[in-house]
């Protein structure tokens, strides 16, 4: 991962350092666990627990010999150690190590991602109460529909990213386990209470049954909870993109002093940072993929998975990570233009209401076919001719025959289509 687009806390949780110290703190957990049962003195685990050490860079070096990264790892930690070494990653093979610290960097990718969940929520939620009640169109098919408001668009938003939250919890209850099981999992030469204690103490879940490996359905779970988080930005950024339109121009995500936007147009603004997020998105799919065409591997384990989840997991975290905390800071600074939006409001000369003219006639008896059809004639009309749309109505003897003026005035009311806002801020638990 490029280290532009990493943040400090998550880029150092996958730092090649980081995964040697998750793979030590496993190792010492099953010495500590082994020493408990009575399986090794438990002076000889106080001992390992003292002594353990390496360096990324003596690891290194052994495995331009061994060619094999645990087996670098283990030597480097137990050079120095005594013949207590003999103790060190006894019983085990190494996916024991590597897939329970695994479920351990995963856990707190997790959390870390859950946190920029919640504080992209909570920017979400004071946007929304801010512009609850600024009214805009509302788009289908790109075409002018009917009124909404801003807050409302923004609520829809937060009810996605509470179903990513919960989403993203159940990948985290999948990821965050264990396997100290052996080379085929048949825990031949490990006690499995080892396991239980093991995974007890780091907070992680034992796996009910492994292989040599813990299965990769888990992990491809936590990628694709990621591609739908990351679908879920590009959605919203999009939605920036559109609205910022030189056309449209209702809202503009920030741009800041000494800002530019082009090397040949001074006056360019562009949604760089929701175009960016936008492209990221596709990269986190992709590595989703790559999480289900890792579930199938050869009976108990073939390494096809593991060069490519080596970058897939890193990635897909770093990026998610990056993209929840850019648009984060987009929302909080937000220009959002009111006034733009009533002006779109009122572009189309007043055929955004002509579904409470129809519903207004057929509740003075006419024929829902007879009313659409007068209705859609003067709504063309309006706009093809740029003419009031309500005065098209108001020159037609039938309508004013079925609608006085106040009835008319009730159906070019923007206020009778958000009066119940209230309701669904309620049922998103934002006031």
């Amino acid at each position: 991962m490029i280290d532009r687009y990493c943040y400090p806390e998550m880029r150092e949780l996958w730092e090649l350092e980081s995964k040697y110290r998750h793979w030590l703190e496993v190792e010492l957990a099953v010495c500590d666990a082994q020493a408990q049962l009575g399986l090794i003195p438990g002076d000889a685990a106080k001992t390992i627990r003292q002594k353990a050490s390496f360096t990324v860079a003596r690891i290194a070096e052994i495995e331009k010999e061994t060619d094999h990264d645990l087996i670098s790892f283990i030597k480097a930690c137990t050079e120095h150690m005594g013949e207590e070494q003999r103790f060190f990653h006894l019983g085990m093979t190494s996916y024991d190590i590597e897939d329970t610290a695994l479920g351990l960097q995963l856990m707190k990718a997790c959390n870390i991602i859950l946190q920029d969940i919640d504080d992209l929520t909570a920017a979400l939620a004071e946007r929304a109460l801010e512009h609850k009640h600024t009214v805009m169109i509302g788009r289908t098919h790109g075409i002018h529909a009917e009124p909404v408001t801003f807050g409302l668009k923004l609520a829809v938003w937060i009810s996605e990213m509470q179903r990513n939250t919960e989403r993203l919890q159940r990948a985290k209850e999948s990821v965050a386990s264990g396997k100290v099981s052996g080379a085929v999992g048949t825990y031949a030469n490990i006690d499995p209470r080892i396991e239980a204690l093991v995974c007890d103490r780091l907070g992680l879940r034992a796996s009910k049954a492994s292989t040599q490996i813990l299965q990769r359905d888990r992990h491809a779970e936590y990628l694709a909870a990621l591609a739908i988080i990351a679908a879920s930005l590009e959605k919203f950024a999009m939605e920036i993109r559109n609205l910022q339109r030189t056309d449209i121009l209702e809202v503009e995500e920030p741009f800041r002093k000494g800002q530019r936007g082009s090397s040949a147009m001074p006056h360019k603004r562009n949604p760089v940072t929701c175009e960016r997020i936008c492209g990221q998105a596709r990269v986190v799919r992709a590595n989703a993929l790559i999480g289900l065409e890792n579930v199938a591997l050869w009976h108990e384990r073939d390494i096809t998975n593991s060069s490519a989840e080596r970058v897939a997991l890193p990635d897909s975290s770093s990026l998610v990570d990056y993209m929840l905390r850019r648009f984060t800071g987009v929302m909080k600074e937000l220009n959002v233009y009111p006034d733009r939006m009533l002006e779109n409001l009122n572009r189309t000369h007043g055929v955004i209401y002509s579904q409470q003219v129809l519903l207004a006639l057929i509740d003075k008896g006419w024929t829902r076919e007879d009313a659409y059809k007068l209705v859609q004639e003067k709504a063309m009309q309006a706009w093809s001719e740029r003419r009031s749309f309500r005065a098209l109505l108001e020159s037609e003897p039938r309508v004013t025959e079925a609608l006085t003026g106040e009835d008319l005035d009730g159906c070019f009311d923007p206020s009778y289509h958000i009066r119940h806002v209230d309701h669904v801020f309620r049922r998103v638990g934002i006031g």
